[in-house]
């Protein structure tokens, strides 16, 4: 008894409040971890529901384009001026964060100017207006030549392309240039190759846009299987160019060249079509 006595003074005790804060900490981190269990299940149970996520924005701080970047914007990308007041704001965060999160290279003795980086950008921030995970992760730099390139990998000339191993996105800036100058032809540059990074990104991420996205690829890709006479009248149609036929990201980028260049078109002739493109899009609005 004198033996144990002596070990229990001896030996150390926590403090009782650190004993208490200990014991407050852990149940903190417990419930976190099952309070955000909990979240993820529920927003996928909504999203697949309703095709959209719980909330599209949040950030602590805002970032502020540039005064110049800001007279690019609102005098050459046509998006942008739909928007209201509210979304315009939530566009110039995003799209500053967006320039900040790439890096602009220059080829062929280009040097990439604030328009190529302000125009470029908005083409991908108009595209992933209504996901909440927008910066495309599968992408980090953003490739510009004069013109056409000579491609060494294909061995022929190229207007674009979207490399995911170099996580690059690749864009003549004449032919990039051209696709706003004509904005109902249903064909431009940066709303295809950026369709095929989108396409892409969801497929390799896991966040709850890249899930509603696969899903509503899925849904739309299913709807045409099952739907024969649609697909004929795509074809016959000839609303959409015959290289959308080429394959499933090729039918993507095209088909979003015409919902994001003749919306009104798109609905009018392929209205299902349509509604399934702004589901996987989230795309709530401009008039779309």
């Amino acid at each position: 008894m004198i033996l144990f006595y002596l070990q229990e003074t001896q030996s150390p005790s926590m403090n009782p409040i650190l004993k208490l804060i200990f014991i407050i900490v852990l149940l903190v981190t417990i419930a976190s971890v099952v309070l955000s269990r909990l979240y993820i299940y529920f927003e996928q149970v909504y999203a697949f529901k309703y095709k959209k996520p719980f909330f599209l924005n949040i950030s602590i701080s805002k970032r502020s384009l540039t005064e110049k970047q800001i007279i690019i914007l609102e005098r050459e990308f046509n998006f942008y001026k739909i928007l209201n007041v509210k979304e315009q704001k939530i566009f110039r965060h995003r799209l500053a964060r967006f320039i900040a999160n790439k890096v602009f290279i220059g080829r062929e003795g280009i040097e990439p100017t604030e328009e190529m980086k302000t125009l470029i950008s908005a083409t991908a921030v108009m595209l992933t207006f209504g996901f909440r995970n927008y910066l495309i992760d599968l992408i980090d730099k953003v490739i510009i030549y004069p013109k056409a390139y000579y491609s060494q990998i294909n061995e022929t000339n190229h207007k674009g392309e979207t490399n995911p191993k170099l996580k690059s996105i690749v864009f003549s800036w004449e032919d990039f240039e051209q696709g706003y100058h004509i904005g109902d032809d249903n064909l431009n540059l940066g709303i295809h190759e950026f369709g095929h990074a989108i396409h892409l990104n969801a497929f390799v991420n896991n966040d709850i846009s890249s899930k509603i996205f696969r899903q509503g690829f899925e849904d739309l890709i299913n709807f045409l299987q099952h739907h024969k006479m649609v697909r004929e009248d795509l074809i016959a149609s000839k609303y959409f160019r015959e290289y959308a036929y080429t394959n499933h990201y090729e039918f993507f980028a095209v088909i979003l060249e015409n919902f994001i260049e003749t919306p009104k078109a798109f609905k009018s002739q392929f209205p299902k079509l349509y509604a399934h493109m702004k589901q996987m899009l989230n795309f709530n609005f401009a008039g779309y």
